[in-house]
């Protein structure tokens, strides 16, 4: 018979000794069933982990036919970033609190993971964006995100002016305190926080979410993901630009931030009944049907 994988990555969220215990547990189960398992080295946070090949994350996506993600959704947008260039499968365990993303409850894994290994999963494609960060016609840094790119003012409390291009075309300009620029997988996070809209995650939109804008008319806009959206500062002082909320990048005056899709899509795999609607409402606490 014929394995759709046979190579599996094992991710855990770092610094938690307990969640090392499960990850343990289902690379011993993996290995019961012939597949060859490997440990993500970051993980184990010098832990003791004897009899898996440790493996530096940034390797993952090169030697895996599938990652298991054990963690919060944090850890998964972590893990995908990695993953992205190399189109390797990903399932996520919930370790952590909302799981938006590691839709498997702990006591259901090994069911689960089973059921994935002999095929019976629904799988989700999910977009990415790629940013870049342009001074003086210069690109300063570059990112890939899941989630979403945030610019937002810094400490110095004042809000920050800008001006936002959709295929250079202009949209508007604004005073606030940033934008959101959020795919549908993060259209849960903070986009949400701030007024922004759910978008199914098979949708191949992006949603632009004022942060606290100071004019009323301005509204959280979908645009379709095949659109570049540039956003300039024009003033603002200790701005800056988030990835996911992991990593960063300062901003000058008239920096530009260039964002697009990414190339790839990242491919999630959920559990055979998986349901998007049945998530929010668990998630959000949604009022159940009254009939």
């Amino acid at each position: 018979m014929t394995r759709l994988f046979n190579k599996i990555g094992l991710v855990a969220r770092h610094g938690k000794p307990h969640i090392i215990e499960s990850l343990l547990g289902l690379a011993a189960h993996l290995t019961s069933r012939g597949l060859h398992v490997l440990v993500d080295k970051e993980s184990c946070n010098q832990q003791q982990v004897s009899g898996y090949p440790l493996v530096e994350r940034d390797d993952l996506g090169k030697m895996s036919d599938l990652v298991i993600v054990l963690g919060g959704d944090g850890t998964m947008l972590s893990v995908a970033r990695v993953l992205a260039p190399y189109r390797v499968p990903l399932v996520g365990i919930n370790q952590g609190r909302l799981g938006f993303m590691t839709d498997i409850p702990l006591h259901e894994m090994l069911v689960a993971v089973d059921g994935i290994l002999d095929g019976q999963f629904v799988p989700e494609e999910r977009i990415l964006l790629q940013a870049s960060v342009i001074r003086e016609d210069a690109e300063v840094a570059s990112a890939l995100a899941l989630n979403d790119v945030v610019i937002s003012r810094g400490s110095l409390g004042s809000m920050i002016e800008f001006e936002v291009f959709v295929d250079n075309q202009f949209v508007y300009s604004q005073r606030s305190d940033g934008l959101i620029i959020s795919t549908p997988t993060g259209s849960t996070a903070y986009s949400l926080a701030s007024g922004g809209p759910i978008l199914h995650p098979t949708l191949q939109a992006f949603a632009l979410v004022p942060i606290c804008p100071q004019s009323l008319s301005n509204r959280p806009i979908a645009v379709s993901n095949n659109c570049e959206v540039e956003f300039m500062l024009t003033r603002g002082l200790d701005t800056k630009v988030h990835f996911d909320g992991q990593s960063h990048c300062d901003l000058m005056e008239m920096d530009r931030v260039i964002v697009r899709s990414y190339r790839n899509t990242l491919k999630i795999l959920h559990p055979v009944g998986y349901n998007y609607y049945d998530m929010l409402r668990h998630k959000l606490h949604w009022g159940e049907r009254l009939l």
